[in-house]
Formats: structure tokens, sequence, C-alpha cells
């Protein structure tokens, strides 16, 4: 696992110190969809990527945001977002990140995510606990929700998704000490892994804004799930992600009825 990771590491950094260099400069700005920007920053970070870990390994898949490649015959798949945050990016907001995780037969057993404009490197290998620049962290001790910090986000059609994630924000900011809407998932996984942010919750994600940040909260301590209380899985397309001692609390409340 040593080489994989390390080529990940290296790759992240790569990308990020290709997307800091162009950090609020002009970029040419086009739509997935009525709110989720891509930028050509995110096809070029994505592009280096693709290159740097296929020239590694050249019999694993690869999907990434962008490219979103057949992996499905492929039992080592890399999971790829080149740039988490880009409606952050695109408007020059510094808090955006690249993420890789690896996949092995069904299961992520490597994660590194990359935030560039702090150098702070996040990463995991699944039962070896996770790391910050080298360092160890753990997820936090808050065990009240009145004293937590949650953090959470919208999904792209908000506009015209009635599941927006609107009320769960209006039932959670009456009961916590604040909520942050970053715009970053990785980097929200990332938050919860060093303490930062006690959870954080979200719908509508993809496998790429997920993968490596959910094992980084594991193996940091902390519990993973679907929002429904379910077994989590990165293709299900929601989160739930807490420091453990606030996994039921969070759960009951985006569960109870309206």
């Amino acid at each position: 696992m040593a080489s994989e990771i390390s080529i990940a590491i290296q790759a992240a950094r790569h990308a990020g110190e290709i997307l800091r260099s162009q950090f609020s400069k002009p970029h040419q700005e086009t739509y997935k969809g009525t709110i989720d920007i891509v930028t050509e920053m995110d096809q070029k970070a994505e592009h280096l990527i693709y290159t740097m870990l296929k020239g590694e390994f050249p019999d694993y898949g690869f999907l990434g945001e962008e490219s979103r490649n057949s992996n499905s015959c492929h039992e080592a798949i890399w999971i790829v977002d080149p740039l988490d945050g880009t409606t952050n990016y695109a408007r020059g907001y510094p808090l955006f990140n690249v993420s890789i995780a690896l996949e092995k037969n069904g299961e992520v057993v490597a994660g590194v995510v990359y935030n560039p404009m702090l150098d702070e490197m996040f990463t995991a290998e699944r039962g070896s606990g996770a790391w910050l620049n080298g360092s160890p962290i753990q997820v936090s001790q808050t065990t009240e929700l009145g004293k937590s910090l949650l953090a959470s986000g919208f999904p792209y059609d908000a506009w015209s998704n009635p599941a927006n994630n609107c009320l769960d924000w209006e039932r959670f900011i009456t009961r916590v000490i604040s909520l942050r809407c970053d715009g970053s998932a990785a980097l929200d996984f990332c938050h919860v892994a060093a303490g930062r942010l006690d959870g954080y919750w979200e719908t509508g994600l993809e496998a790429w804004d997920m993968a490596a940040g959910a094992l980084i909260v594991q193996e940091a301590g902390g519990v993973v799930s679907l929002t429904s209380g379910e077994p989590f899985s990165p293709y299900q397309r929601s989160v739930l992600a807490t420091n453990g001692k606030l996994h039921q609390q969070m759960m009951q409340i985006l569960n109870s009825e309206p």
C-alpha cells in the first residue's frame, strides 16, 4: 500500500500546486447543471492526476468527476475529485481541495485530501489511522449537541428539489452552537476527523465527494453512515459523519418527522 498512497499524495500535491498557482485568475466557466460550475482547471487537474496514477498503476480503474471513466471491470479503482469546491475556486474563495481515494474489491482502503491554500495533507489507510501532514489526528470528544459545531451543504438541484436540506438546517440551527457551509465536502470530512467540526451531514453527493474523506473520518475514530443510519457507501449519495458521540442524536433529528 505504501507505493499506492505515496503516488496518490504526490498526485494530489502536484494538482494542488497547479490549482494554487492559478487561483484568483480569470477562469473559463461552464455549467453541468443549473448551478454546478466546472472550470478548465478541474479538467487540467484531473488530467494530471490521471496521468500520474495510470502511469504507475495502468491496470487500475479510474473514476473521476470530470471524466467518469468506466470502472466496473477493475478490482482496484481510483476515485478522484480533482477540484472539490469548484464554486469557491471560481469565485476566489480560498477553500477547495484535491481528493483521491483507492477502492479495492468494493472497499475504500486509502484516502488523500489536500488543501493547497493551507498546505494541509490529510491521509488515511484502512486500519492504520488518519494523519495531517504526518501527525496523527482524532475526532473531537464533544458529547452534547448544544456544544457542537456542525457543517453541511446544499444539493446542486436545490432550486427545483424539495429535498434541498433547508429543513434540516432549520432543525439544527436551534440545537447547536453554529453551522458551517464551506462548499467543500471532502474538507468537511477532514475537519470532522481533525476535531475542528463535531459532525457533518449532506445529501446529493457523489462517490468522488465522499470516498477519501469518509475513510479519513473512520480512521480518526469517527463514525460514518448514510443519513438514514444504514451502512455507509460512497455510491449512495447521502452521508452522516460524526465524532461518534453525537451520531445517534444527529441521526434522530435527520430522520424525525417534519
